[in-house]
């Protein structure tokens, strides 16, 4: 299987979803930037496609969790990376691919547990208090006229 800096093959995301060749989309177009004289000539820009609600492989709550983390990326349903930060489109298509491997790979995740709460311990009150003694000190301190 081609790694991850491999611009064509499967796609790994995390160890259990692989997304297949097929599912990707490419579309190249002129980029603006630099290029010198192949700037108006070299289709160089790129935009990777995928429909991430349809992958294989995908368990129940892993689609629901796409579906709620990309929903606003999502356009039909799709979702599109675009890279045009290289000069040469094939280190573009890697960007790209880097860069949906990575979103997904976040979408994917599973949610941070929650805060469980606790009690501020006996020590921690009593300085909090004492502070609070010293502080109400100093100003009657300067308050009067001694």
């Amino acid at each position: 299987m081609p790694g991850i800096d491999d611009a064509s093959g499967d796609l790994p995301v995390t160890a259990s979803v692989v997304v297949p060749a097929s599912a990707l989309s490419w579309r190249f177009s002129r980029s603006s930037g630099p290029g010198g004289q192949g700037v108006n000539t070299a289709d160089s820009r790129v935009e990777l496609s995928i429909s991430p609600l349809e992958l294989a492989g995908l368990t129940d709550p892993q689609r629901a969790r796409l579906a709620a983390r990309l929903g606003p990326r999502l356009v039909g349903g799709v979702l599109t990376i675009a890279a045009s930060e290289h000069r040469q489109q094939l280190r573009n298509r890697q960007a790209a691919r880097e860069r949906l491997a990575a979103v997904l790979r976040a979408a994917l995740a599973p949610p941070a547990p929650g805060r469980r709460r606790t009690k501020p311990t006996r020590g921690s009150k009593e300085r909090r208090i004492e502070a609070k003694k010293q502080r109400g000190q100093l100003k009657k301190q300067r308050r009067s006229w001694d």
